[in-house]
């Protein structure tokens, strides 16, 4: 203000409160419809993976990703694999449906607590963790989980003369080892390069031509409103990371819900149609940036005083509201 400067955000995913701001007027907005050089966007194709396990592929690597990691290490090109693991916070999932166990109320995953029960952490609800799927009957119904050591290990296995890095919070905590493995990568001292989101931000390694999304689910059903805008963000943001060089890109979408408009935007990298259906779904559900959203976290050495305390602070703000167009989800 006193400079009278200006405020450039860059991003080719915006968060939604910015987008809305724009949309609205209180933001100016600017598009850049080409990629740097004019180079084409990677094509991007979703694999669904209940087509996977009903063909007999229990694999992290589908056979279409397969297939393409073979072509590029024999073309010498190199490869990045993406975990999404942002948010992780063990959801229950069907294989062979893909149906997720969410909340009734706040339609967010339910999280996995002591193997037995599922809770909502928006508002509380908690029921069993079920045997057998309820839309289906299939017995396939658990936690997701995946890493990415074992990750290497498939890959490894499957490609014995394939050399690999791998990034992820257990590579990278001494000091200089995320620069070391970018720079090792870069300088193509390795084939592929597996990691979580730390990788998919920004890098620009001109022999990548091919990126594999692992598991797409797992940022896509975390407990929160904004999973589809994460999902959609990363998995954009992954797509860019291939065919920055001379060679086209591809890219590779593994999910069990193909059939989710953030993994459809994402792939078609299309963020006004993401954005669209994105605002309706957070107007249906009044969450923000439609309506304004608090959370109050409490915290107590006794559980029993903790919770007795969390009522008591409801009932409070339920009595002096007023008029106020207020709704109090939880403890």
């Amino acid at each position: 203000v006193l400079e009278h400067a200006n405020v450039v955000m860059g991003s080719a995913t915006p968060s939604v409160e910015a987008y809305s701001k724009a949309m609205n007027g209180e933001y100016s907005l600017v598009r850049l419809t080409t990629r740097y050089g004019s180079r084409p966007l990677p094509r991007v194709s979703v694999v669904d993976l209940r087509e996977e396990l009903k063909a007999g592929n229990r694999s992290v690597l589908s056979r279409e990703l397969r297939q393409k990691m073979k072509g590029r290490f024999e073309k010498k090109e190199q490869v990045m694999l993406f975990l999404n693991r942002r948010g992780y916070a063990g959801f229950v999932s069907c294989r062979s449906c893909g149906h997720v166990m969410k909340c009734p109320h706040c339609d967010v995953s339910l999280s996995e607590h002591n193997n037995e029960r599922l809770l909502c952490h928006y508002c509380g609800y908690e029921t069993g963790k079920p045997r057998i799927c309820p839309v289906c009957g299939s017995p396939y119904i658990g936690g997701f989980k995946a890493g990415t050591q074992q990750i290497e290990k498939v890959v490894r296995e499957d490609f014995p003369e394939v050399r690999t890095l791998r990034m992820d919070f257990d590579t990278t905590r001494t000091k200089g080892s995320y620069e070391k493995i970018l720079a090792a990568f870069a300088a193509h001292e390795a084939d592929i390069l597996i990691g979580t989101q730390m990788i998919v931000k920004g890098h620009d390694f001109p022999k990548v031509t091919l990126v594999g999304a692992l598991a797409a689910d797992m940022s896509l059903y975390t407990d929160d409103y904004r999973s589809g805008e994460r999902t959609f963000q990363l998995l954009t943001q992954a797509a860019g990371r291939a065919g920055r060089g001379d060679r086209p890109g591809e890219v590779v979408i593994q999910t069990y819900d193909p059939e989710h408009y953030a993994i459809e935007a994402s792939a078609a990298q299309d963020y006004e149609a993401f954005y669209e259906k994105e605002i309706r779904y957070r107007s249906l559900m009044g969450y923000p940036p439609v309506e304004n959203l608090m959370a109050v976290l409490a915290a107590c050495e006794d559980e029993v005083l903790l919770e007795k305390a969390c009522k008591y602070l409801k009932e409070y703000i339920l009595r002096i509201k007023g008029q106020a167009q207020l709704d109090v989800i939880g403890p």
